[in-house]
């Protein structure tokens, strides 16, 4: 990864090396990391990654609500038809905002 990247993990633990993506952060070879899943869950009290400035964490369930996926891919349908026609998308990130 580019050291101005930032990796986003909200599918499964394990597919992550987690002491090497935390060496990585701390040594700022990347940018930071959103991470909803962990190698165990919950994360454990000692991991370093408590500690990390540039490190998001958010609980397993943080996405869970009623009607999420139908949300999410009306949200996506509506993205891409904006992305064919050159439109504005909606719900872009802004690094100086921080979301």
């Amino acid at each position: 990864m580019k050291p101005n990247a930032y990796l986003v993990n909200i599918g499964r633990g394990g597919v992550i090396d987690e002491h090497a993506m935390a060496e990585a952060l701390k040594a700022g070879r990347i940018g930071g990391a959103g991470l909803d899943v962990f190698e165990q869950e919950p994360l454990h009290a000692s991991s370093p990654l408590w500690e990390l400035e540039n490190v998001i964490l958010t609980p397993h369930m943080s996405g869970a609500n009623r009607g999420y996926m139908d949300k999410a891919c009306e949200l996506f349908v509506e993205n891409l038809k904006r992305f064919a026609s050159n439109r504005a998308l909606l719900n872009i990130v802004d690094p100086k905002l921080g979301y």
